[in-house]
């Protein structure tokens, strides 16, 4: 597999690596909805290669870069060894195997978690020098929101909190920090799935996050991740009730494009939060039933 590749870009461990590609074997790993996961691996080693064989195709080589600055930095993600182009056309990306998606969430758990997001929003991009015009950055409405026009209740609400928001795209952020996308081996966990990180604003990505466990976790777990981020990163609350306004018009945008799972009990979570939210409790919004 990986010996059909046209690498790009490479760490040395790959050199290494294809010396004894006669020994990996390959085997799939939980599938998303952009691209293909497999498992390489060795007797001794294991690593995860990422095939964008489907509808989206991102700029991978952007996702290796940020990837190699926030490893270099300690932050929890993967190592990336290589991206290239394989034998389809495909966008490919190798990195190290960091374990498996966290089953048991408690306190401990929750707490740990929102310091990888206060972590990742603390990286001082002053000191990037060069490499910071390798971290994409992009129109928020237009990456977020793409194809809202098509729904003036969304579009014309969202339009209208961006102002309210005093948006800053100056700091690295995920763009879809949830628990699938964290993975635990040991007591150590590790942050993936970094087709969304560019230069944003750290309180979207927060607020993305918490509307998330809102709405599919334990409401308790959903508060004490809000606590203990905020605990690190104060956000005044008219700002905050802002973003996650606009996290909640992206999951009903998502929801219209069947883009995010539902289950018994969503629909009423997200009604709750519209009531709930100053921003958005007069306006109606429809088509995010179960």
């Amino acid at each position: 597999m990986i010996t059909t590749v046209n690498w790009i870009e490479k760490e040395a461990a790959l050199a290494a690596l294809l010396e004894r590609a006669e020994t990996l074997s390959a085997q799939p790993l939980n599938q998303g909805f952009e691209a293909e996961v497999l498992q390489i691996h060795s007797d001794q080693e294991r690593f995860v290669l990422k095939i964008w064989s489907k509808e989206s195709k991102p700029d991978v080589g952007a996702q290796y870069h940020l990837l190699k600055i926030l490893h270099e930095r300690g932050i929890a993600v993967s190592r990336p060894i290589g991206w290239g182009i394989d034998s389809a056309g495909d966008q490919v990306l190798l990195t190290t195997f960091d374990g498996t998606p966290i089953e048991k969430v408690n306190d401990k758990t929750t707490t740990e978690v929102a310091g990888l997001l206060s972590r990742l929003h603390e990286v001082d991009v002053s000191k990037l020098g060069e490499a910071a015009g390798l971290i994409p950055k992009y129109d928020f409405l237009n990456y977020f929101f793409p194809g809202a026009s098509e729904f003036p209740d969304l579009y014309d609400t969202a339009v209208s909190l961006i102002p309210l928001t005093h948006m800053k795209q100056d700091q690295i952020i995920h763009g879809d920090f949830h628990s699938n996308n964290i993975l635990e081996n040991n007591g150590r966990y590790t942050v993936i799935d970094w087709t969304n990180g560019q230069f944003g604003d750290p309180r979207y990505d927060f607020a993305w996050t918490y509307i998330l466990q809102k709405i599919y976790l334990l409401q308790s777990r959903a508060e004490a991740f809000r606590s203990a981020y905020l605990s690190d990163k104060a956000i005044p609350s008219e700002e905050l009730e802002a973003f996650e306004a606009l996290a909640c018009l992206r999951w009903i945008l998502l929801s219209r494009r069947n883009g995010v799972p539902k289950r018994s009990g969503t629909a009423e979570r997200v009604k709750q939060l519209i009531h709930n939210n100053p921003f958005l409790k007069e306006r109606k919004f429809s088509d995010f039933s179960t």
